[in-house]
């Protein structure tokens, strides 16, 4: 069976959009599939550029390649979701978020640009007329499968899958900092970790691996200079997987408390880790796993309050141990594995 997988990627920018299709071609190709990855590049500014990129998709033909049937579409991401197939299937990271629920907020582009209104409303139709043609219509989350029932009236079930070499994640000690990895940047809200930390015992840090965003840069580092906070926060840039897991498998917990993320790679990371997991009540995604008190803490986006969780673990590391187990638990209970997924997806 030769199966395509649609997506797109923003040229020289990778993420976890990326990782998932990596993944998905690995674990397709590992049953005996014939697979491969068929990416669409993506510019969302101008608004025209969206305009162009929806027709783009739907002008693609992937019926067939070089006289042989392509059996099977798995499309990704927008708008390749809405390339015509007689047998495809959407597993939908997420929709364009700008014309949902990020319109209007301050993590909002397209509600800034000149015609973003009249694009806004292409996109929620041509989501809800395209979308249905899919033989089956899945998601990452419930996150996502609830937007989708939200704005555009659409039923789909949520496929959770693992990050990466997750069975690789270990839990080895509880020290005196907080970690998170991933991009370090507005809507990932990291300043409000470092912000906690002028309300923390002074032996608390923090370690931050990735990309800090130059729009993001000012801000973070103003609130680190203002609070002398230099000695305490800790940035190490791009480290190697096994790193990231020596960083995970040491920390006391992991901070992921974005702004209405779609699934969040993080959570899961962490849990397989055996860490609990700090979050917020608008976080979205990580809100599916993270349990109050039972495999982390959900709570407001407030330093003070953040702060205070923190020094709870500090001085009880037995209750840190605790929730990081009880995390793992929910993903062995929730079915977090490829193989549940890539039969919903053959099917």
């Amino acid at each position: 069976m030769k199966i395509a997988i649609a997506t797109v990627q923003i040229p020289f920018i990778t993420g976890g959009a990326e990782y998932l299709a990596s993944n998905l071609l690995r674990e397709l190709t590992e049953r005996g599939y014939e697979a491969d990855i068929i990416t669409m590049p993506f510019k969302w500014y101008p608004a025209s550029s969206i305009m162009d990129s929806i027709l783009s998709s739907r002008m693609i033909d992937l019926t067939e390649v070089n006289g042989v049937k392509i059996d099977k579409l798995i499309a990704l991401k927008f708008p390749m979701y809405y390339v015509k197939h007689h047998h495809k299937v959407t597993w939908m990271l997420h929709q364009h978020r700008q014309a949902y629920e990020l319109w209007g907020t301050e993590y909002g582009d397209l509600d800034k640009m000149e015609d973003g209104s009249r694009v806004k409303d292409i996109i929620v139709k041509n989501d809800t007329k395209f979308l249905a043609e899919s033989k089956g219509l899945y998601t990452i989350s419930n996150t996502v499968t609830d937007r989708l029932k939200k704005y555009n009236g659409l039923d789909s079930i949520p496929l959770y899958h693992p990050p990466s070499n997750h069975k690789e994640f270990y839990c080895n000690d509880f020290d005196d900092y907080i970690f998170y990895p991933g991009r370090i940047t507005e809507i990932k809200r990291q300043h409000i970790l470092i912000e906690s930390l002028k309300y923390c015992n002074d032996n608390i840090k923090i370690v931050l691996a990735g990309a800090l965003d130059e729009s993001y840069k000012q801000k973070i580092q103003s609130i680190i200079k203002e609070n002398r906070l230099e000695n305490r926060v800790v940035f190490v840039g791009f480290i190697t997987e096994e790193e990231k897991r020596k960083y995970y498998a040491n920390a006391l917990a992991i901070y992921n408390g974005p702004y209405q993320e779609d699934y969040g790679y993080v959570t899961l990371e962490a849990f397989f880790a055996m860490k609990p997991v700090l979050t917020h009540f608008d976080s979205g995604g990580p809100l599916e796993f993270v349990k109050n008190e039972h495999t982390g803490f959900v709570m407001e986006e407030r330093p003070e309050e953040l702060a205070g969780k923190i020094d709870f673990l500090y001085k009880n590391k037995h209750k840190a141990r605790e929730l990081g187990l009880n995390g793992k638990r929910l993903l062995e209970e929730l079915k977090v594995d490829w193989n549940y997924v890539i039969e919903r997806l053959i099917t």
